[in-house]
């Protein structure tokens, strides 16, 4: 084997076995982008869950302080206070 061609071999090996290493390094960081997306759009569906839930919150909250028959509702609900001459039962929910 003459020397150019040795020459010529080395650089071929050498240059498949960077390309290895440099398609093993792509997939690997392909891998770990398609894991931070999956992440991402996770973290994007609680948010807007959280936004959704904080918006029902808010309107609750303003009918609360401007609608008197909707506070008594919810007093009388989830509270369990009555008007004066009425009797509370409450019920075990145990049951």
């Amino acid at each position: 084997m003459t020397p150019r061609r040795l020459i010529v071999l080395t650089y071929v090996v050498l240059l498949c076995v960077f390309g290895g290493w440099a398609g093993a390094m792509f997939l690997e960081a392909r891998g770990e982008y398609l894991q931070l997306r999956q992440v991402q759009a996770a973290g994007e569906a609680r948010l807007a869950a959280a936004e959704a839930r904080f918006k029902e919150q808010e309107i609750f909250l303003k009918r609360l302080r401007n609608d008197p028959d909707f506070a008594e509702h919810v007093i009388r609900q989830q509270l369990g206070y009555g008007r004066k001459g009425e009797v509370v039962i409450r019920f075990d929910p145990g049951f």
